[in-house]
């Protein structure tokens, strides 16, 4: 096992103690014994608890990242950019668990400082892929003309995270969920876009790197 792999098992592990006991129950001594490694094994990784909290959150990213490099954004515009936008909602257990660490550091920011500099590693990720999905759409001329682009950003984002808060609490089924991701593309793409072909990952709407 080489380093880069050491470090996703501890920050693996920092997850688990989250989803069990919140952000305030990450320690070096409770993600040490969760990983079954001794204290000074995990500090040669992680000295500090801001430092393991780094790694869960950039952990979030990376899994992410790696579903784009898996997937495929064919079919129309409409449907390539709700298959990306879908990689972030927590529509099955894998994209669930990573939405319930999403929402642990999303509270706990609100009064530790430390932790909102590591939430914005995962905000920045959702933000930069809307980023895209919208800059994508108006380059190829796809978003309504009556639509603002860096306001269509906001927009999005906020419905994403909306959406995955609501989906988390129980509040929202995966049909409503797709439902609501469904009016709010229909509202931002012109007729054309609902009928011209779009492209795979390798090509013109590309995923967040």
């Amino acid at each position: 096992m080489d380093h880069e792999e050491r470090r996703r098992e501890l920050a693996a592990a920092a997850w688990r103690v989250i989803l069990r006991e919140g952000i305030e129950g990450v320690s070096v001594r409770s993600v040490a014994a969760e990983a079954g490694w001794s204290v000074g094994a995990l500090r040669h990784y992680f000295g500090t608890k801001e430092e393991l909290l780094a790694g869960a959150a950039r952990l979030v990213v990376e899994r992410v990242k790696e579903r784009f490099e898996r997937g495929r954004y064919e079919g129309t515009p409409r449907e390539a950019v709700r298959r990306m936008l879908c990689e972030v909602l927590p529509l099955d257990e894998e994209r669930r668990e990573e939405g319930r660490v999403w929402l642990a550091f999303t509270a706990h920011s609100l009064v530790d400082p430390r932790v909102a500099l590591e939430h914005e590693v995962v905000f920045d990720g959702v933000r930069e892929l809307c980023r895209r999905v919208i800059g994508r759409l108006a380059d190829e001329g796809l978003l309504s003309p009556r639509l603002d682009p860096e306001e269509e950003v906001v927009r999005l984002h906020a419905l994403v995270d909306g959406l995955t808060l609501h989906r988390l609490l129980g509040r929202l089924g995966e049909e409503e969920t797709l439902a609501a991701l469904d009016a709010h593309l229909r509202g931002i793409l012109g007729e054309d876009g609902r009928s011209r072909p779009g492209v795979s990952s390798g090509g013109g709407i590309q995923p967040p790197r």
